[in-house]
């Protein structure tokens, strides 16, 4: 594994960890406002929720395979209990970055509608269902749907949580430890 002078992370964490951060923003927005639009965006903003799940996904994918090949910056600044809340913390927020995005598909591809309307990346690619959910019969493709529609919510919440305590955690050890830990994520 690789170490990064200066205790910063290397240009490709940085670019995806910003990249990935303005994605979720930008989608937690997007659903937040889907009920306010008129019907005839409601649809484009949906699809436009399904594109940005699954380029987080594919950028998620990228991200653990380059942080398996380049050991983050150590934290040594930090107490030993903020060191392993930050590893929890981090660890919470990859899984969820991989399970969001999976039970979203698992969700769209359980619509009853799906075989109908085909899924494309921003109106570019042909992205496939899963071909098994679509398989199943109807009435238990509709609880599945409802399963993972539900899922899919909770984990965002637990998103949330997370995000808003990584969030703050970065603000406090750089705005009141004086710890400087935003330049090692920072370009």
């Amino acid at each position: 594994m690789s170490s990064q002078p200066n205790n910063r992370y290397s240009g490709i964490a940085i670019a995806l960890h910003w990249v990935m951060a303005v994605l979720m923003l930008g989608n937690i927005v997007l659903i937040w406002i889907v009920d306010e639009l008129p019907d005839e965006r409601v649809r484009l903003a949906i699809d436009t929720h399904k594109s940005i799940g699954i380029t987080v996904l594919g950028l998620f994918i990228l991200r653990l395979l380059w942080r398996l090949g380049h050991r983050p910056p150590a934290l040594d600044e930090l107490a030993p209990w903020e060191r392993l809340a930050a590893k929890l913390g981090h660890i919470g927020l990859y899984a969820l970055l991989l399970a969001m995005p999976l039970s979203g598909w698992l969700h769209d591809s359980a619509w009853k509608d799906a075989a109908t309307h085909p899924m494309s990346l921003f109106g570019m690619v042909p992205w496939p269902r899963i071909g098994f959910i679509m398989d199943l019969e109807p009435a238990l493709k509709e609880q599945l749907h409802a399963l993972f529609g539900d899922m899919h919510e909770l984990l965002a919440d637990g998103f949330y949580v997370l995000f808003a305590l990584h969030v703050l955690g970065a603000l406090k050890h750089q705005f009141v430890d004086r710890q400087k830990l935003l330049q090692r994520m920072w370009f």
